[in-house]
Formats: C-alpha cells, sequence, structure tokens
C-alpha cells in the first residue's frame, strides 16, 4: 500500500504483476486500486502496466512448469506408476487450455497455478500467451475502469464481490457455449 502512492509506484506495479503470475501470493489490485484511486486520468496506463507485467510474469511461471517439471516433476509421476495418467491430464488439459487460461485468468483463483500448469502440459505458448493478455486485460481494464467512472464508492464491491460476479458470468457464459455445442 506505502508503494502505491511513490513516484515508483508504476514500476512497483509491473513487478508486482510480474512476480504474482509466477510465485508471489499477492495479487497487484492491493497496488492497482489504490493507484488508480488516487489519479483516475493514468487508470488506463495502469491498466496497461498491470497487464503487461501479469503476462510476462505468466510467460515466468510458464517457463518454470516447463523447465522444473522436466527435472523433478516427470521423474517423480513415472516412479509412481503415472506417466500414463499425467500423459492423459496434459492432453485433455491442452485441449481447452486457452478456454481455462483465460477462465482462471479473470478469477480470482491463483493465476500462477495456471501459468506453471500451461507449462507443465506444455500448452501451445502463442494460444498461452494470447488467452493471458484477454484474461488479464480485462481482469485489470475492467478494476480500472469500474474505478475511473464509480470512483472510491465502488471500491468495497471489487475488493468483495468483483471475483464472485466474473467467476458467475464466465461460467455462464462457457457454459451457454457448451450447451450451444450439445444442442445444435
Amino acid at each position: 500500500m506505502d508503494l502505491a502512492g511513490h513516484k515508483r509506484a508504476p514500476q512497483a506495479l509491473f513487478w508486482v504483476a510480474f512476480i504474482e503470475s509466477s510465485f508471489f501470493p499477492i495479487p497487484p489490485d492491493v497496488m492497482l486500486m489504490p493507484m488508480v484511486l488516487a489519479r483516475r486520468l493514468k487508470a488506463w496506463t495502469y491498466a496497461s502496466i498491470a497487464t503487461l507485467g501479469s503476462v510476462l510474469g505468466g510467460v515466468a511461471g510458464y517457463l518454470i512448469g516447463l523447465l522444473l517439471f522436466d527435472v523433478l516433476g516427470r521423474p517423480l509421476v513415472e516412479l509412481y506408476g503415472y506417466g500414463e495418467k499425467f500423459a492423459e491430464f496434459a492432453s485433455s488439459y491442452n485441449e481447452y487450455g486457452a478456454l481455462i487460461v483465460f477462465f482462471f485468468g479473470v478469477t480470482p483463483f491463483p493465476y500462477k497455478v495456471i501459468t506453471i500448469a500451461s507449462g507443465v502440459t506444455q500448452l501451445n505458448i502463442v494460444a498461452f500467451v494470447l488467452a493471458s493478455i484477454a484474461a488479464r486485460g480485462l481482469r485489470f481494464f475492467l478494476v480500472s475502469g469500474l474505478l475511473y467512472w464509480f470512483g472510491p464508492p465502488i471500491r468495497d464491491f471489487i475488493e468483495q464481490r468483483l471475483g464472485l460476479v466474473t467467476t458467475v458470468f464466465l461460467v455462464l457464459l462457457i457454459g451457454g457455449f457448451v450447451g450451444l455445442r450439445y444442442l445444435v
């Protein structure tokens, strides 16, 4: 919170967004919200910085999953006889990987779990990056936009209910597409 008012807050926001996407437990929203409230005209700049930092951090998380799984994870999976089951999981994950990245990239679910899982399963990197840009951009621009248009009164709603509202909306949206696929 102290960093949000500092002259180097934009750089700190970038790095918080970056490390949150690969291993850090605190979401960049804790910096983004006070920064936007303090300088509402910079809302879109701050959303862009958070998005860029988050996507690049997501690529770092992807690389963690890709490189460390081959060194540590795969031998353990094979030692316990789950090599074939893991291959099935990876295939299933990658079939819907871009949707998984998008869905969980917008929701309050820890994005770092998805970035690392995407690397572990070797999800197509282009699909991963595009889904990450869309998801993280939607998340940070939505938060910044709400704060820009409504100011401090909307802050409590964002902190307490925006994750739930976004999750329900995405479940209904994806459920609608899945339903149409099987009905048509």
